[in-house]
């Protein structure tokens, strides 16, 4: 009698509306899972047209183009003799789910709707989808004619049920459905499912995979049972980068574990277990056996098929093992460094052009890239063929095979340090050192006449000759010469992406990277159509206290001496002259708080949902320490005079990869408006009346210990 199942799941790159490849993707993980003994095999969630198709669901297309990758899997040799889960949206009643569509040797087995939608932070299904709300119940889908003469069926079953095969039982979880408070894998559990499945579209946050890794083995610590998870890797189109992690667990503990972070477009985990393990383990549970005995049941579609072989006393099963973590500065070096890999082999660009600095964020970037770097010529060392085709296209040399980091960042990354006659000395070696030892190609120029020409051009025509403060010139003045530096860099940046490889007698152009970390975007310290303007920005979602982690772990990692000069520098602009050859301003000084402060500042602001004046009650608390109540309200309303101040210049905000969930992006991530009466008048009197009465009954207590 056969007990023993093998199952797989997988993590693929999938590219929103790539059909072709996505279809390929997945025929090549099904093949892989077969190889392996698997007789079961789930697919991430909406992989047949990607899932970051956003309002590219509305279209009919999507749904059509979708219906033929099915009926491509259904026809193909390769889908025999194996149950597939494959997702994809799917019309039914004129109404849109996003769905499973479970089918065995061209036959569909189920097609099982979502019934909790993800719709908060990155997430807007239910502006696409409408989620299934029948619990238990199934009505009959009419296939499409063109489904109709492959699989023979007219109608197949829809809706809330399980698949019950020859030896066992199997339940769909999807995505968000783990993350509810009453998940269907409870009652599921309780009704005899043994083996659960999860397809999941979900992204990277730095510190989150230990939450998802909890609540698979929790859900099967609790109830017993075999926990299948699998989720869409890479970056499918925009900011968001899906982080791979699929995963095995049974009754509490990990029998396989995913890779986080990796440029393989597929990866498949399989493990054989024994389903005596979960009748065992929840044989001696007396609350859930009597919750059992009591629970509604689900409709079952009957399988003629075993997941199990008859002989299989002799089949050796999987054993637990301990799921490894990244740290958050492992976290930045691989996860910004995949999605930079994604877009750069996507956009089909020769490259990639940043603006080096000599601080902290601009060597941040630079080091990402060297990072991505690193992990194609590990990925082509273990003998992937598709990163080593990818990585040939973009160098233009059909036979050239990457082997040393430093070399490749030769050929994909131009770093240029632009001086100005307010730039350092001392940023300038830094550039320049840290370009040699990670082997790019550095530029190092002058932007001094063009700034000048700019500035002369505005005295011819108005009479009036603008000056710096320190030559006795107002805000205004110093404001706009500041920027005026800052925006021919961007200018600059742009002509030599398009040009410099044109200039060295090499085709293609580059993706210009910003590097603005996600403190400076909260604030709005940052020029407007400055060089934080640009095709993508790999830090744009990552604090400053988390770019020093991982400057340091790069220091060490990659044998980077040039960063210790960077860390011990203080972070500065470099846009007012320079005193006595040393740098005047310092970007703390030049905001009026640190940038410890202002990720509390964004923390509270976003993720605990605070305005002004709760954001002072809270503060009070967490400061109580080492700031006055009088200190703190000054704090708060200096930061959201100048958020406030500044939120307009989120709108022009370069696409930045999604690391940290107090994001300020109000393209889809931070929903606020950008026009303020930056005065807060009612939210600041607030706050005033309680520092008033705040330090009302100080004095008091004062007088009374006199």
């Amino acid at each position: 009698m056969g007990r023993k199942v093998t199952v797989a799941t997988c993590a693929l790159n999938q590219w929103a509306l790539d059909f072709e490849g996505n279809l390929q993707r997945i025929l090549k993980s099904i093949e892989i899972a077969k190889h392996r003994g698997a007789r079961y095999r789930l697919g991430p969630e909406l992989e047949i047209c990607g899932y970051g198709c956003w309002d590219h669901y509305y279209e009919s297309d999507t749904l059509l183009h979708s219906l033929q990758v099915l009926a491509a899997l259904l026809e193909s040799p390769v889908t025999q003799d194996i149950i597939c889960d494959v997702g994809m949206p799917v019309m039914h009643r004129n109404v849109r789910y996003n769905c499973r569509v479970i089918f065995l040797n061209r036959k569909i087995l189920l097609i099982r709707p979502k019934m909790a939608l993800a719709n908060e932070g990155n997430y807007r299904e239910l502006r696409w989808f409408t989620p299934w709300s029948r619990s238990r119940q199934t009505e009959e889908y009419f296939l499409p004619r063109m489904l109709q003469d492959l699989t023979k069926q007219e109608t197949v079953p829809f809706g809330d049920a399980v698949l019950s095969t020859r030896d066992t039982c199997i339940g769909s979880e999807i995505c968000e459905e783990l993350w509810t408070p009453h998940s269907p894998h409870v009652d599921m559990g309780l009704d005899g499912v043994e083996i659960f499945t999860n397809a999941s579209g979900s992204h990277h946050v730095l510190r989150k995979a230990h939450a998802r890794v909890d609540l698979v083995t929790m859900a099967t610590s609790k109830n017993g049972g075999i926990y299948l998870l699998a989720n869409q890797k890479g970056c499918d189109g925009d900011r968001l980068y899906y982080d791979g992690c699929a995963l095995i667990a049974m009754n509490g503990s990990i029998f396989a574990q995913g890779s986080q972070f990796s440029l393989d477009d597929v990866e498949v985990l399989t493990a054989t277990l024994d389903l005596e393990d979960i009748r065992s383990y929840r044989a001696e549970i007396s609350s859930r056996n009597l919750a059992a005995s009591r629970v509604s049941p689900y409709p079952r579609v009957k399988v003629d098929f075993a997941l199990s072989c008859h002989e299989d006393l002799l089949e050796p099963v999987s054993e637990p093992i301990e799921w490894k973590y990244h740290s958050p500065a492992e976290e930045i070096s691989l996860g910004p460094a995949c999605w930079l890999w994604d877009f750069l082999r996507r956009s089909r660009q020769a490259g990639f052009f940043l603006p080096l600095s000599g601080g902290v964020d601009s060597a941040a970037t630079a080091c990402l890239a060297y990072s991505m770097c690193l992990q194609v010529c590990e990925a082509v060392k273990r003998g992937n063929l598709e990163v080593l085709a990818d990585v040939r296209t973009i160098v233009n040399q059909p036979s050239y095979t990457p082997q040393d980091p430093r070399e490749l960042c030769g050929r994909v990354l131009t770093t240029c340090y632009m001086a100005s006659e307010n730039s350092s000395q001392e940023t300038c070696d830094r550039a320049r050192e840290l370009a040699q030892q990670i082997g790019s190609h550095h530029i190092g120029l002058r932007i001094d006449p063009v700034v000048k020409a700019l500035v002369g051009l505005f005295s011819l025509v108005t009479g009036a000759s603008p000056r710096f403060a320190v030559h006795g010139g107002s805000d205004r003045e110093n404001l706009a010469l500041q920027n005026v530096q800052a925006r021919v860099r961007m200018v600059v940046a742009y002509l030599f992406a398009q040009l410099s490889l044109w200039s060295r007698g090499a085709p293609g152009g580059l993706l210009v990277l910003g590097s603005t970390n996600v403190d400076e975007s909260l604030l709005g310290y940052l020029t407007k159509y400055d060089c934080s303007s640009a095709d993508i920005n790999p830090i744009g979602g990552i604090s400053k206290t988390d770019l020093r982690a991982f400057v340091q772990l790069c220091v060490e990692r990659f044998q980077l001496p040039a960063l210790q000069s960077v860390l011990a520098a203080p972070a500065t602009a470099e846009l007012e002259p320079l005193a006595h050859g040393r740098v005047s301003q310092t970007d703390e000084e030049d905001m009026g708080m640190t940038y410890m402060e202002l990720s509390v500042y964004g923390r509270l602001r976003k993720i605990a949902k605070t305005g002004p004046y709760s954001m002072f009650c809270k503060l009070l608390d967490m400061w109580k320490g080492t700031c006055a109540p009088r200190q703190v309200a000054d704090k708060v309303k200096r930061f959201f005079s100048k958020y406030s101040m500044n939120r307009h210049k989120m709108t022009t905000l370069t696409p930045a990869y999604h690391a940290e969930s107090y994001s300020p992006d109000d393209n889809r991530f931070d929903l606020r408006p950008f026009l303020y009466n930056t005065r807060w008048p009612w939210q600041f009197r607030c706050i005033e009346n309680q520092v008033l009465q705040l330090e009302g009954t100080q004095r008091q207590e004062l007088d009374s210990v006199d």
